[in-house]
């Protein structure tokens, strides 16, 4: 009786692996990156530039977790 083994599936799945983890923490960094530049803008604008805008400090957050979450 003779049998078998195919172990080159798993062995060509793990480089892509690899790269997608690696991609992950691309994209993480990508979007931290976005996140705290959208934050540090806002921080900037005076009370007046935020009231003729409609937005409020309490905001801020929100609005840069939304900026980071469309970068790709």
């Amino acid at each position: 009786m003779t049998y078998f083994t195919d172990t080159n599936a798993t062995a060509s799945t793990q480089p892509s692996r690899i790269a997608a983890f690696f991609d992950a923490i691309a994209l993480k960094m990508r979007q931290r990156k976005a996140y705290r530049q959208t934050y540090n803008e806002l921080c900037t604008m005076t009370a007046r530039d935020l009231a003729d805008l409609g937005m409020s400090r309490a905001d801020f957050r929100r609005m840069s977790t939304e900026a980071a979450e469309l970068v790709r």
